[in-house]
């Protein structure tokens, strides 16, 4: 009996897979795996200056991957995608160590070739843990 064909995985599903992998790049302290999840343009908006193109943003970021344990890691819980499917919007919780929501992300994932998606631009923003007066 034929092995049925699986069913191709829809462009919404290979960006969050492509997050998913991004993820676990830091969860397993992997710095190159991080950098190969960056577009050669990616812009990270993080701080007091923008980090332009992948070796900067590895430049960054490389302090974040020393250490056995990650200081934070994250989750897609949505993805959007351009009706042309050329670019994907993600976003979704970043957790401490402790699993505390401190705040939330937001990735601009371009499809770069088959199969392939990667971040060209991405920004977090801190949960206000603010007392009301």
């Amino acid at each position: 009996m034929p092995i049925p064909a699986a069913a191709p995985i829809s462009a919404a599903e290979q960006v969050r897979l492509a997050e998913l992998a991004f993820a676990r790049s830091m969860r397993e302290r992997n710095l190159d795996q991080f950098a190969e999840c960056l577009s050669q343009e990616a812009v990270f908006l993080s701080g007091p200056k923008a980090l332009r193109g992948r070796e900067a943003v590895v430049a960054g970021w490389k302090a974040f991957f020393v250490g056995p344990d990650a200081p934070f890691t994250w989750e897609p819980k949505t993805v959007e995608l351009l009706a042309s499917g050329t670019l994907a919007h993600s976003s979704g919780p970043v957790f401490d160590p402790e699993g505390k929501h401190i705040a939330n992300f937001n990735s601009i994932w371009r499809f770069e070739a088959p199969g392939v998606w990667r971040v060209v631009f991405d920004k977090g923003e801190d949960i206000c843990d603010c007392k009301k007066s």
